[in-house]
């Protein structure tokens, strides 16, 4: 990636300072806009955006490595801030990494919607998701909203449906959604301009329920009713599963490198914490040296996963089964890690004081809600059958 070095340099300071605030952020309920102006000025707009588009991005190959690290970074200092980033570089790579159709009129199409979608973010604008809906378990096959043409919008579309999980709302200026077409059967994929629409529906989007989630607290993952609002459609109609499946891997290496941040801020802290106990010299109880200990292991586990799933993407370009076992077993793994660090710390690990009870919420929301671990382990189940379908026979 161009300028990786600085890139990464840029955003380690600003996880200083980010870190060095913790006690207040985690009390925080949201986003704070300025944060996002920081993270343009780092760079991370321009660490999405293909080099052929004026962006820093040299295909999932040359790149994925720095902008998981940098969100690996962000995780380890302010959770939220990056869980609600990294929506952005997931929804650009729907278009930056999924081949073109094969005919010249769709790749024109879908070319031309790419290079429009990456000016956008050269402009200074985030792009988010707020595809899941009440009851649906996050899987778009289960999609209620609807689109209905209307050539007099110049969006083209207008969708009427009830979303949640809108990570990043208000910041972000475009999300990404997904509906049913008029007279079509299967769903599809949209993009909706949200910078400046009101919430109290007069323009068609009114706000549901503020994010109160106990996990990702400060995310402003918000749900909103939508009804006939202006929604562009993507331009390869037909194949939203195609579009899904796409990026091969590099959306759930980003994601999960905010976990690997909050398992690497985790154990620097319990370690600062058991030093300030007298730890090595004064012995811990057993039951705490043997929970610390696994700890560690299953900390060696994370990062072994992680930089499995970096590998493969750097060697192959897509590997959705191997990336999808590397996350959903980071997230696993981190759930058991923070428990343990809790149970060594003690009664202190649940005052709001401690950054151990919030973490340990962190990785869990992390977990169930990036998709929920149904919708996951179903993936898993049919990418290992197409894996092993696929292997030559000894």
């Amino acid at each position: 990636m161009k300028d990786a070095e600085e890139f990464l340099n840029r955003t380690r300071q600003y996880a200083s300072e980010l870190a060095a605030q913790r006690a207040e952020r985690q009390s925080r309920r949201a986003l704070d806009p300025p944060d996002f102006s920081r993270l343009r000025e780092i760079g991370f707009l321009h660490a999405s955006v293909p080099v052929e588009h004026g962006g820093w991005w040299e295909g999932t190959s040359g790149s994925i490595r720095t902008l998981s690290e940098a969100f690996r970074l962000l995780g380890s200092a302010d959770p939220s801030i990056a869980l609600s980033a990294s929506m952005h570089p997931g929804v650009l790579a729907f278009w930056r990494d999924t081949p073109p159709p094969a005919d010249d009129a769709g790749g024109r199409a879908w070319a031309a919607q790419k290079r429009e979608i990456s000016a956008s973010t050269l402009e200074g604008h985030w792009w988010g998701t707020i595809t899941s809906e009440p009851g649906s378990g996050s899987d778009i096959s289960k999609t209620r909203a609807t689109a209905r043409r209307d050539p007099a919008s110049p969006a083209g579309w207008l969708l009427t449906g009830e979303k949640h999980f809108g990570s990043g709302s208000g910041v972000t200026s475009f999300m990404i959604t997904s509906a049913r077409p008029e007279g079509e059967i299967d769903p599809s994929w949209f993009f909706m301009r949200v910078k400046g629409a009101p919430w109290d529906g007069t323009t068609g989007m009114a706000l549901r329920a503020r994010w109160d989630g106990q996990g990702m607290a400060a995310t402003d993952s918000h749900g909103f009713v939508f009804e006939n609002f202006p929604a562009t459609r993507y331009a390869w109609p037909g194949h939203w599963r195609e579009i899904l499946e796409g990026p091969g891997g590099s959306v759930a290496m980003v994601q999960v490198a905010v976990i690997v941040g909050i398992v690497d801020a985790a154990m620097d802290y319990m370690r600062t914490q058991l030093r300030a106990r007298g730890a090595p010299s004064e012995p811990l109880l057993p039951f705490e040296k043997i929970e610390w200990v696994i700890a560690h292991r299953e900390a060696w586990l994370v990062q072994q996963a992680f930089e499995a799933g970096l590998r493969i993407l750097e060697e192959k370009g897509r590997a959705r089964f191997d990336t999808s076992m590397a996350k959903s077993n980071i997230a696993t793994l981190s759930e058991m890690l923070l428990g343990r660090l809790c149970r060594v710390a003690g009664g202190g690990a649940y005052s709001r004081r401690s950054p151990l009870g919030h973490w340990f919420e962190d990785v869990r929301a992390m977990g169930y809600l990036r998709p929920p671990w149904a919708l996951a382990f179903e993936a898993l189940y049919n990418l290992g059958w197409a894996n092993a379908l696929a292997e030559p026979s000894p």
